[in-house]
């Protein structure tokens, strides 16, 4: 698919990024150890081969103590310089990392199509969308600031409530969204006064590079602290010792139930989880094909189908199943293939080097199995990529039924009564969303009271997706742990507390006092503009 390579020449690689310094503590640190190659599926000539991106430190338990004691002694259980700072100095520390983050826009661009494949305009998105979010983190922080400068009172007892850190939390993105989900966990986690040690993704890992010196400079020591190397050589010995309050991960169940075994205090760990998800669509007979197909190609195939809100299965009635299957097959095999900088390109490379053949493994035992590609195109491989591929029709016993295809191949599923996607649903290990296509208002009422018990968001005439960001963000069941929004994960990342005194003489004067002197940073009702 890939005949000709012409890179324009601000997207070209002409020096490798060799990752040397880590953050721990506050300092930038040199690392002398082994590393890792890091490599994209993206060829830099006409004859294929992978492009090696540089390389990155490959850390184990050595280096995850040491950032894990500096987390451990910023937060000083409670009284460290970060969790007992005032709020509005935090929000100053926040808002200078932010505006050093904006000037590396392009560097991380570039890395983000590169390390994971994602097209020029959602890799801008993407870079936009985590600035904004950041911001939009201060002000909703600003709000709960403001809405807690007060006293409560109720039978006699006063009450100044405030939310406070957790402690010490361990933070692992995805990456798909090494960017964007990954500070959707970090910055609320940070700004709430926890402490964090954070390992970036296995794929998008040199994009944090650009942002080290900005986190170095932005919070006090020991606040923000970045290893590299595999989760099992550094995040498994940080939980085994358990020294973490909170676990923030984005990710696959299997990895987040195997670090929490490792706790040795499990009842004492938070987690804040965002999982995998098959995601299914449901097309009733009424429903307006044009904008459904309009809409299932944008669910199914957004990022290559490489999303947690992906559209992972179809369901479509047997009424429209045939108008159904002929139409968007041919849409798909109408979409562009190219890099990430291709003008208009809506497939990209997969980032993973064995993804087409996992994808090929799914094909081969739907096709076994009765199941048909629909499109002429599917299927067809290249040597980082394998075209998406329609197949119907899909039983349970086919792995792609089974298993979240993270990737390029879309399952459809015929129904005559509704009660079949609905026992589906319900009988699924995941409950992230569902898109409900169909417009009579009789049948959707009965379904979207149903819907709503099953997962935590129901598309109407829509695609799954996680924005906008200040609306939640969580599953049922294996598809998450806590919410994330703007407004959630500020809550996800802290607990309620509070300084309660009696109504009498004595508490009044010496509350007024503490007031008026504003020497506690807990206890105030100055109001942040």
């Amino acid at each position: 698919m890939q005949k000709t390579i012409t890179i324009p020449e601000e997207f070209q690689v002409k020096e490798r990024i060799h990752q040397t310094t880590y953050l721990v503590d506050g300092e930038l640190r040199e690392w002398k150890g082994k590393n890792s190659e890091v490599i994209s599926t993206i060829s830099s000539t006409d004859t294929y081969a992978h492009t090696v991106l540089g390389s990155i430190p490959d850390m184990g338990e050595p280096e995850a103590m040491e950032a894990l004691d500096a987390a451990t002694h910023a937060y000083a259980q409670g009284q460290g310089v970060w969790p007992t700072m005032k709020v509005k100095d935090r929000i100053e520390c926040m808002e200078s990392f932010v505006k050093k983050m904006e000037g590396k826009r392009e560097e991380v661009v570039k890395l983000l199509m590169w390390e994971i494949g994602k097209s020029l305009p959602d890799s801008r998105k993407e870079f936009d969308r985590t600035v904004e979010y950041i911001y939009d983190t201060i002000e909703d922080y600003k709000q709960l600031d403001r809405d807690s400068a007060k006293f409560q009172k109720h039978d006699g007892v006063y009450a100044h409530i405030r939310r406070g850190p957790l402690g010490v939390v361990l933070c692992l993105g995805p990456y798909n969204y090494p960017l964007n989900e990954t500070f959707a966990l970090l910055i609320p986690a940070l700004i709430m006064g926890n402490t964090a040690i954070f390992k970036p993704a296995k794929h998008g890992v040199l994009l944090i590079t650009p942002l080290l010196e900005a986190f170095q400079s932005s919070f006090p020591k020991g606040v923000v602290n970045i290893l590299f190397g595999r989760g099992r050589a550094v995040a498994a010995p940080i939980m085994k010792t358990g020294r973490v309050d909170v676990l923030a991960l984005i990710g696959n169940s299997k990895s987040a139930n195997a670090l929490q075994d490792q706790h040795p205090k499990s009842n004492r760990l938070r987690l804040v989880l965002g999982l995998e998800a098959k995601n299914p669509a449901i097309i009733l007979p009424d429903a307006d094909l044009d904008l459904t197909i309009k809409e299932c190609i944008s669910g199914t195939l957004s990022f290559n189908g490489q999303r947690c809100t992906a559209l992972k299965v179809i369901y479509v009635h047997e009424d429209v199943k045939d108008e159904f299957l002929k139409r968007f097959s041919a849409v798909v095999d109408t979409l562009k293939f190219g890099n990430p900088w291709d003008e208009s390109a809506q497939l990209t490379p997969l980032p993973e080097p064995g993804k087409p053949a996992y994808i090929q493994e799914l094909l081969d035992d739907a096709k076994e199995k009765g199941a048909k590609v629909y499109n002429k195109k599917g299927g067809e491989p290249s040597d980082n990529f394998i075209w998406p591929a329609v197949l119907y029709p899909v039983s349970k016993d086919m792995r792609v039924y089974q298993e979240e295809q993270f990737g390029p191949v879309i399952p459809v599923v015929s129904f005559k009564d509704i009660e079949e996607p609905l026992d589906d649903m319900a009988a699924s290990n995941y409950g992230q969303q569902v898109s409900l296509f169909g417009k009579d208002v009789y049948t959707l009422s009965p379904l979207i009271d149903t819907l709503a018990n099953l997962v935590c968001r129901v598309n109407l005439n829509s695609s799954c997706q996680r924005g906008p960001d200040v609306y939640p963000f969580t599953g049922r069941k294996d598809s998450a742990q806590s919410t994330l929004s703007v407004h959630d994960a500020l809550r996800s990342f802290s607990i309620r507390t509070f300084v309660a005194f009696k109504d009498n003489d004595l508490n009044n004067e010496t509350i007024e006092q503490l007031l008026e002197a504003k020497v506690s940073n807990f206890l105030g009702t100055d109001y942040i503009l």
